[in-house]
This record gives C-alpha cells, structure tokens and sequence, in this order.
C-alpha cells in the first residue's frame, strides 16, 4: 500500500488567489527586504496584496513596515485576528505578538500551529497575493506551508557570490520536491552604481548565477542594485518603493512586481 501523500491535503485560504513563497535557503542575502518591496510593488501595481511573516525566530517585517508598537485585534464575530493594515498591504508576523528583542524557543509542533494559525485564523479577506516571507533553511516552515495550502510559486532569492548560490539551489530543490513551481530568481545586490560615473560597480565576485538559471530553466525576475538608501529605509520603516519609488532600487522591484503580474494573472 502506498504511503499516503501530505501535499494532497492543501486547502486554500479563502479569497487568496495567489500564494508567493520567497525564499533563500540562507541568510543575510536580503530576503526579507525583497519580499517587503515586492508586496509593495504589486500593491502599487493595483494589486490586493498581503505579506505574511513566516520567520518565527527572527520576524523583521514589524521593523521593517514601521508597525512594532501595533497589534492585531480580534474580531470578535469571526474570532480572527484583523491583520495589521501598511500602505494598503495586510501584514501578519509573530513579531506583533511577542516583543521584539524576545527569544521564541519552540519545537516543530509549535512552528506548524503557528503557521497554521497564520493561514487560518487570519482575516485576510479578498487578496490578489499572499506573499509569505520564509526563513532561511529547508525545514519545518518551509513543509508546513507546502503542505497546508496550494502555493502559486516561489520566488528565489540570491546575492551574486557562489557560498549564497549554493543554498538557493538547496532550495530549488526542496521547491521541486514537493511540487511547487518557481516563479524566478531575483538577484539582490547585483551591483552598486557609482555615483561618480553612474558605472556598475561589484561588490561580490560575480558567481554562476546566471549560467545556473540557464541551465535549470529558471526565469531571472531581476537585479536589484545595492544601495545604503535600502537598508536605511527597512529601517525607518518607509520601504524603497515608497521611500524614493522613482529610485533605480525601486524601478528594479516594481519591473519584479509587473513580470510575477504576467505569470500569475488576476
């Protein structure tokens, strides 16, 4: 007798036409910042858009949306949470139930009745997109959602340098093993342009990124350029696209945002 498949049990959130994955395999490569700007850019795009905060150890969306001191209420009707509401984009994260500099010392059960409760007991109404922003790795986070609902796609997300790339193909693979299509690869921090000449400039050794994606079919989203501006904006809480939205940064996320439009329609 064949052992029973998990993925076949997803159920879909209702009024969610699209699940985003964004992914990395590792940290540090600005997968959260990505994952903030292209919800903002589909926003901006016209789109309904939601961003889910699916790194219980280590939120950043609250810091990075300019939310840490808001809590989402319970609607005592439904006895859902109401997502905390930025620049129209619905967001959830553990990091509004819990304070920011507390340690979350859970187990995998815990992680998947968190992730549940993310998916189910959120009032995310009438969504274009639910762009869930992962933790680095392959493990537990990663299988829960693949398993409770249907994911449109997933989006990878590399710095230039091989030691990233090798994670993300770790992730690609785990993305195809449990049979969940990849929208693209988006490289972030590509290149600094240099203020003096306007010239490309590197600042990781330009590893086989692209020759990789070639050769596995993988669609290259973008190239999002490395600029100071970026991280300080996160951190005000006035991401990129609404912070200088006219910027080359910005321009890099919204032509993201337009080529995700094409793949998964509304």
């Amino acid at each position: 007798m064949a052992a029973p498949n998990p993925f076949e049990k997803q159920t879909a959130i209702p009024g969610v036409k699209h699940i985003i994955a964004v992914s990395s395999g590792k940290g540090g490569v600005g997968k959260s910042t990505v994952a903030t700007n292209l919800a903002m850019a589909l926003g901006r795009k016209g789109g309904k858009v939601g961003l889910l905060d699916a790194d219980i150890y280590g939120p950043s969306i609250p810091r990075m949306l300019g939310t840490l001191a808001q809590k989402p209420q319970i609607n005592p009707d439904t006895n859902q949470l109401e997502p905390v509401v930025r620049y129209g984009i619905k967001l959830m994260s553990i990091g509004f139930l819990v304070e920011e500099g507390a340690a979350v010392v859970w187990r995998g059960p815990m992680l998947f009745k968190a992730m549940d409760q993310f998916l189910r007991d959120v009032n995310w109404g009438e969504l274009d997109y639910l762009v869930v922003d992962l933790p680095p790795g392959t493990g537990d986070i990663q299988l829960t959602l693949a398993q409770k609902v249907p994911v449109s796609g997933a989006v990878m997300v590399s710095t230039p340098q091989n030691v990233a790339l090798v994670d993300v193909k770790k992730a690609v693979d785990m993305f195809a093993r449990v049979n969940v299509p990849l929208l693209g690869m988006v490289e972030n921090m590509a290149y600094m342009i240099n203020p003096a000449n306007g010239e490309k400039m590197h600042l990781f050794p330009k590893g086989e990124i692209d020759s990789y994606a070639q050769s596995k079919g993988i669609n290259k989203l973008g190239e999002v350029p490395f600029n100071p501006s970026v991280g300080l904006a996160c951190e005000a809480g006035i991401p990129i696209v609404e912070a200088n939205s006219n910027g080359a940064e910005a321009q890099a996320f919204m032509k993201i945002a337009e080529e995700i439009r094409e793949l998964l329609p509304t």
